[in-house]
């Protein structure tokens, strides 16, 4: 059986990608600091520090490594500069425990939105993974909606709790929502895959933030 090892199997992308994972047939171990929540005692888990010693070892053996590591705002004491750190020691540390192959879960059009800390930080995990892993796949993302999606349940909640929506630039941006078990086959067929590659993972529908 080959063994995956993912951070944050218990969060919310993570968490698909781990079920389509086992759905396949993989052994499945975690990075996270979250408890295993019932229904999940197949998946083995370790604390997420960043520590060198402890990933590599954490890392050991695994044909596969998918980091979906990442902060969506700074808070106590993390900034998106620490979180381009944390990433680097998590993808050196799988080239340094001879991990087959890694895949790296980052955003769309990264590149495009550096004047953002958050796409900033994004691009350059990029740049890294590209520059210094053997056999690597990058998976892009655009808005993932499924249950318990952060931005769409915060749109509902605003809708539900006032009279007014706030649509920034008019609400004319485009977006190309893609469902979160359509991301979990996307990441795991990259992991599965032999080649370096880049991809987009969007949905089939093209809409306006006010169509959304």
């Amino acid at each position: 059986m080959q063994k995956a090892v993912i951070t944050g199997a218990f969060s919310y992308t993570g968490s698909a990608v781990t079920q389509e994972l086992l759905r396949r047939g993989w052994q499945v171990h975690t990075l996270t600091n979250r408890a295993t929540p019932p229904g999940c005692e197949s998946i083995s888990a370790a604390p997420l520090r960043f520590e060198r010693e402890h990933i590599v070892e954490q890392l050991a053996g695994a044909n596969l490594f998918i980091n979906t590591y990442w902060i969506r705002i700074p808070w106590q004491g993390q900034t998106f500069d620490t979180a381009v750190d944390n990433s680097k020691l998590l993808l050196s540390a799988a080239k340094d425990a001879g991990v087959e192959r890694v895949v790296h879960v980052s955003v769309s059009n990264a590149a495009e939105g550096t004047n953002l800390g958050y796409y900033a930080g994004k691009d350059r995990v990029e740049s890294f993974v590209r520059s210094e892993l053997p056999n690597y796949a990058i998976v892009c993302p655009t808005l993932v909606v499924g249950p318990n999606d952060v931005l769409s349940n915060n749109i509902a909640w605003f809708l539900r709790h006032f009279p007014f929506f706030p649509m920034p630039d008019r609400g004319d941006y485009g977006l190309q929502p893609i469902t979160l078990d359509d991301t979990a086959r996307i990441i795991v067929d990259a992991g599965e895959s032999k080649e370096n590659q880049q991809i987009d993972a969007a949905g089939p529908d093209i809409m306006s933030f006010r169509e959304y």
